[in-house]
């Protein structure tokens, strides 16, 4: 089956196109760095700051903001033009670093990092928007080879910086050091993004904006709490599943009857979107929970310090950076990318599999030798996601397929590290090595069913040069 997906009006010259993914680039960095800095340094601001039962709550705020603003950004993209909301989720995941670094307590540095998602959510959403904007399917699949290799850099590069920053200097500075790299920024991408400007009537639907964010509220919520701070069976779980269920139904409801709904339930007619959303949600669910407690197990269990834990993690990016590269190259060359997502997203299971065998007697070859193969995995299946679902929607669709790929993205993370840290804390009884052991052993089945979903995935094939 060939796409149908047009190629972009007014492709800018090829010196021009790589100014402005070199923009694009930076920026994406520091918006995936700042997804997993705070790893290495979490027992670090547990401890300084009381809270090492909220300590999953820095990962997941940040998830859970960027997720509920991703389908607004995309949505106001597709109406006005990129450029000024990118500019602006800029300035807002700036403000956001500020506020963390000056945080006097633990509740403030999760409200201030929930403050930083929001910003991160246009960056994610409109950087891959934008790249498809000025590429065709083909030259797409190159670049975002090489985004791929740049997210693993940034996803393993997040807790190096910050495992030596805690070490050296302070948690604090994990944040601020996005100040001067931000306003560098947004200085490029002020100057060298030129994107064509929309303006037209539209209408916003924040009746579904609302709704679904009430959705991923609830269940991040009942994931973080259920079986921690209350009970399955407990009424105020209860009362969240049935809250999800309830405002799931209204959504449903709301975007059928919405003149210009926020996530068109057409789009559910495609099984590339259908599938690659579901896919993504599972996948996620066990790539940001092995990232976030893979540096516990680290320092908790093998005792490593924060500096060391980042520096042991770079056998996943050496693995993704690598993958990414190699696997963007062959998807160009071929024009296929769905044997290849499958087949990175079993390695992904098989090293989480391998993951929960480890314990205070393995060494750092053999925890090693199983990162390489979760960063090949990792880089063979997660920009090709997003590569598959740009490929099969209409260009006036493009920005709010994309940010739906951004939202199925962080809804697993933020829910998945919620269930998996609520998985923890129920099992550190048996002590950290039994409970993180656990963990990563709850992630199997869910990335087993993520890469079945793939297998059912059409196999389209790119066009364009």
């Amino acid at each position: 089956m060939v796409s149908t997906t047009a190629a972009p009006a007014a492709a800018p010259p090829q010196r021009g196109l790589l100014v402005n993914m070199a923009a694009l680039m930076l920026i994406m960095f520091l918006a995936v760095i700042d997804q997993t800095v705070v790893a290495t340094a979490l027992p670090v601001i547990a401890t300084d700051l009381h809270g090492f039962d909220q300590v999953a709550w820095l990962v997941t705020a940040f998830s859970l903001t960027s997720g509920i603003s991703g389908p607004l950004y995309g949505k106001l993209s597709d109406m006005f033009g990129r450029k000024r909301l990118y500019l602006f989720s800029i300035a807002l995941f700036l403000a956001g670093s500020a506020l963390c670094g000056l945080a006097g307590s633990m509740g403030q540095l999760i409200a201030f990092r929930a403050v930083q998602g929001a910003g991160a959510g246009g960056l994610m959403v409109l950087t891959m928007a934008i790249a498809a904007d000025l590429t065709t399917p083909k030259e797409r699949a190159r670049f975002q080879g090489v985004f791929g290799a740049l997210f693993g850099l940034g996803a393993i590069a997040g807790p190096v910086i910050g495992g030596f920053l805690t070490d050296h200097l302070s948690w604090r500075w994990i944040f601020a050091i996005n100040l001067p790299l931000g306003v560098l920024a947004l200085v490029a991408g002020a100057v060298t993004l030129k994107l064509p400007r929309r303006t037209s009537p539209h209408r916003i639907d924040w009746a579904g904006f609302a709704l679904i964010s009430g959705v991923l509220t609830c269940l991040t919520l009942l994931a973080s709490w259920g079986g921690a701070e209350y009970a399955w069976s407990s009424p105020v779980i209860l009362v969240l599943g049935a809250g999800a269920a309830v405002l799931t139904g209204l959504f449903v409801w709301v975007e059928r009857r919405a003149e210009e709904p926020l996530l068109p339930l057409r789009l559910f007619r495609d099984a590339t979107f259908t599938l690659g959303s579901a896919a993504m949600i599972l996948l996620a669910t066990g790539m940001l929970g092995a990232v976030t407690f893979l540096p516990m197990f680290l320092q908790l269990v093998t005792g490593a310090s924060a500096s060391n834990s980042g520096l042991l993690l770079m056998p996943v990016m050496l693995g993704m950076v690598v993958s990414s590269f190699v696997t963007g190259q062959l998807v160009t060359r071929m024009g296929r990318y769905k044997w290849i997502s499958v087949g990175g997203a079993a390695l992904v299971t098989s090293a989480a599999g391998l993951f929960a065998t480890m314990g205070p007697s393995t060494s750092p070859l053999v925890s090693g030798a199983y990162m390489v193969v979760f960063g090949i995995g990792l880089g063979m299946c997660t920009q090709n996601l997003t590569l598959a679902m740009q490929t099969s929607a209409p260009a006036a669709d493009r920005g709010v397929v994309t940010s739906a790929a951004g939202l199925s993205r962080n809804v697993g993370g933020a829910v998945g590290v919620s269930l998996l840290g609520a998985a923890l804390a129920s099992h550190l009884s048996g002590g950290i090595a039994t409970g993180l052991s656990t963990v990563f052993a709850w992630t199997v089945p869910i990335l087993a069913l993520g890469a079945l979903v793939l297998a059912f995935l059409p196999d389209l094939r790119l066009a364009g040069k």
